[in-house]
């Protein structure tokens, strides 16, 4: 079965709340947005342009997504695209939803992930 991962256009930031912090109403606005909330953490995934001034945060991020959608029964995907990069020597930060998984790298490192990914038998859609 052919994998087809494909860069998304937006640039992204991966931001830090305090667990009491209420809800990020300005992730509500960004095309790709992901909370969690541990009892130690509130991250936050969101366009880097839509983050607040002074939050704690890693911007200038990049997400590729796994064409879709995967069923639950598919083993080693992640897996797959995670151990590519880690050979590259390529930092990342893994989102999965329901449908899909979604990898998120430094934008200075997206080429360098892409050429990690075709190596291992992906096919990458690139935003121009």
């Amino acid at each position: 079965m052919t994998r087809v991962i494909r860069q998304r256009p937006e640039r992204l930031a991966v931001a830090r709340l305090d667990p009491s912090h209420g809800w990020p109403w300005w992730a509500t606005y960004s095309a790709v947005t992901s909370v969690t909330r541990t009892p130690f953490e509130t991250s936050v995934v969101a366009e880097d342009r839509l983050v607040p001034i002074g939050t704690r945060a890693e911007r200038d991020f990049v997400a590729f997504a796994v064409q879709g959608p995967l069923d639950f029964s598919e083993v080693g995907i992640l897996a797959s695209l995670t151990g590519a990069l880690a050979a590259a020597q390529v930092s990342c930060f893994a989102i999965s939803t329901y449908d899909t998984d979604l990898v998120l790298v430094r934008s200075a490192d997206a080429e360098r992930a892409a050429d990690a990914w075709r190596r291992a038998g992906w096919t990458v859609e690139v935003t121009a």
